[in-house]
């Protein structure tokens, strides 16, 4: 029998293509995994109880993920080359929702992704806590794999 208990949102893998540094896959967080279907209201003569809703384009927000503030690595040398040097390489990122063995359950193929933003969160000498950085990239879209 299939497992019927939804999968745990904290255990999760991201590899990024071209990137083969480990510490280029331990993120904290993964977010903007969604899309969304844009519409045109068409009103039709004689027809006031509604207005046809027709399918325009998809949207996919940009997908941001969080990490502790480190060294150097390839991933920051990517993001770098881009955003000093307008020098614009897409990457397919890959995120697997994985199982206790660190086995896939679900795959999502990340499709020509490149940095648009890179932000450093505050500093406080009042509070004791990691530093994080954030970076989140533009892609034309994502597909589910499993």
């Amino acid at each position: 029998m299939d497992n019927i208990y939804p999968y745990v949102s904290f255990h999760f893998r991201v590899s990024i293509s071209g990137l083969d540094d480990a510490e280029d896959s331990y993120f904290q967080s993964v977010s903007g995994l969604d899309v969304s279907m844009d519409v045109e209201e068409y009103a039709e003569g004689g027809e006031n109880r509604f207005k046809h809703k027709l399918p325009v384009k998809t949207k996919y927000s940009n997908l941001i993920l969080k990490k502790g503030l480190a060294a150097s690595t390839g991933l920051t040398d990517w993001v770098k080359e881009v955003m000093e040097n307008f020098n614009f390489e897409t990457r397919t990122i890959t995120i697997d929702l994985i199982n206790e063995e660190h086995e896939p359950l679900i795959t999502w193929n990340v499709v020509n992704a490149f940095p648009v933003k890179l932000a450093i969160d505050p500093f406080n000498a009042m509070e004791s806590k990691m530093a994080v950085e954030s970076m989140e990239f533009s892609y034309q879209y994502f597909t589910r794999i499993n």
